[in-house]
């Protein structure tokens, strides 16, 4: 055992998806498509005398993360910090699940695999309601594409090749949770076409375009969401939903383009790992 570990996970935004359930959480998950972002979150695990979790310096409960202490068998505080709005659908429950499994299994000395740690987490995701596809997206990093369900080694995921800048306008939360409770059918019809279709001309512009069409089969842009991505297209560039979040995120200068204040970062080109921290 040692002192402390640290963690970085990228955030996630999910452009579409389909979701499949199946006899275990680690086989359930969800086909799909998104966009990793260098904005992430931190995670710092280290031994104590009692478990806690706090984000941004604040005390919380984060099933997930539960899921994985209690997989490692280890009593410890995770400390996770990220710039990104939370419950906006930018992947911040599955980003300190992930990162709470590979600090811990450096900080315990578990000696688990990477698809070990990525697994739990997943686990922990599927069983609280708070995920399907978010770890395994930011286990790899880059443009990930869920083309098979499930953590490893379930899951295959395949990549669109492209990297660049990311902009995005949040309006607040929405429950992952509710979403995935209710009938899922409609939804998850419209993401089997989108992945149909981004799988046969893989580019990142498909991507976004896919997403939008997505998002409006699948019923699930609010009003808000719906004007401003509008905005972003009429100005030339291309805009979708978040999922699951009353956020937009659009390619380049597209929110600021459109008029928008808009913040911004980029594609992470790597997956989640361990820090020097």
């Amino acid at each position: 055992m040692i002192d402390e570990a640290a963690a970085f996970v990228p955030g996630h935004i999910t452009g579409f998806f389909s979701v499949h359930r199946a006899g275990t959480p680690a086989k359930t998950g969800s086909r799909g498509a998104g966009v990793t972002l260098a904005d992430g979150v931190r995670v710092r695990v280290a031994p104590a005398s009692e478990r806690t979790v706090t984000l941004n310096g604040r005390e919380t409960t984060v099933p997930a993360a539960e899921h994985v202490l209690d997989a490692l068998d280890a009593t410890a505080s995770v400390t996770a910090s990220t710039d990104l709005p939370v419950g906006a659908g930018f992947g911040v429950s599955g980003g300190i699940a992930l990162g709470a499994a590979l600090a811990a299994n450096g900080a315990f000395e578990t000696g688990r695999s990477e698809n070990d740690l990525v697994r739990l987490a997943h686990e922990g995701e599927v069983a609280a309601g708070t995920g399907l596809g978010d770890v395994v997206a930011q286990a790899r990093g880059g443009v990930p594409i869920r083309l098979d369900p499930g953590a490893p080694p379930h899951g295959q995921l395949d990549g669109v090749p492209a990297t660049g800048r990311i902009e995005y306008v949040s309006l607040g939360e929405l429950s992952t949770a509710d979403v995935l409770a209710g009938s899922t059918a409609r939804l998850s019809s419209a993401g089997v076409r989108a992945l149909e279709s981004l799988r046969e001309r893989p580019t990142i512009e498909g991507f976004v375009r896919e997403s939008r069409r997505f998002a409006e089969e699948a019923d699930l842009l609010t009003p808000e969401v719906e004007q401003i991505v509008a905005d972003v297209v009429e100005a030339g560039g291309e805009a979708s939903m978040a999922m699951l979040g009353h956020t937009v995120f659009a390619l380049g200068h597209g929110l600021s383009d459109a008029g928008y204040d808009a913040a911004m970062t980029r594609v992470h080109d790597a997956g989640a790992s361990l820090t020097g921290e």
